[in-house]
């Protein structure tokens, strides 16, 4: 049987990674074992030992894969809309849409790996490279008035909620609610501003 070539090894964990990267941030890191996701790339389990030491080992590497997609997605934004500002914006309509809910495998690994790395060791690599990706991902949304990091964690955080309740009433509202509470004026009350209007009795 003849050698595998250096160019198809390459391409054989190029592909692993790709596939991990979608499945865990789909289906969690302990969803998905190392069989399932070399069967789902047509390649066998002793071919993963090959070229990763460990499924950790993979974790790190599927998570910075991850990031690096929402890199270029962000600045896909920044190209798109011409402004930060306009291009923030269009993020937020994104990221609290239906769509990004329903598709969690190719969706921000920010909220994707957000229960895995709750549970790994508070050091390592992996713990690292996530951090990286949030801060990085905090600074892209980051304003003159704050680091960004408000807004991750208030995205975060409505993904996941609208992600645990999704085929109810409740799940829509959360991307609702989250929506118009993000978008809203600087200084008014979006819930307060819609009920009190002139001539409608409030102060």
């Amino acid at each position: 049987m003849s050698r595998v070539s250096q160019a198809q090894a390459l391409e054989n964990r190029r592909r692993a990674v790709a596939a991990a990267s979608q499945l865990f941030r789909e289906r969690g890191v302990n969803g998905i074992s190392v069989a399932d996701l070399m069967k789902s790339i047509g390649l066998t389990t002793g071919g993963f030992y090959k070229q990763f030491p460990s499924k950790e080992a993979l974790v790190a590497e599927a998570a910075q894969a991850a990031f690096g997609d929402l890199d270029l997605l962000l600045a896909s934004f920044d190209t798109a809309h011409g402004d930060h500002d306009t291009a923030r914006g269009a993020l937020v309509d994104f990221y609290l849409s239906a769509e990004h809910r329903d598709q969690p495998g190719t969706g921000c690994p920010t909220a994707g790996f957000a229960g895995d790395m709750a549970r790994e060791p508070t050091a390592g690599e992996v713990r690292d490279t996530y951090a990286g990706g949030v801060q990085e991902f905090a600074a892209w949304l980051s304003t003159d008035a704050d680091d960004g990091l408000p807004m991750v964690a208030t995205l975060v955080g409505a993904i996941l909620l609208a992600r645990a309740t999704a085929g109810t009433e409740l799940s829509e509202k959360i991307l609702e609610s989250t929506h118009k509470a993000l978008t809203a004026p600087p200084g008014l009350d979006p819930d307060r501003d819609a009920a009190v209007r002139p001539g409608s009795g409030g102060r």
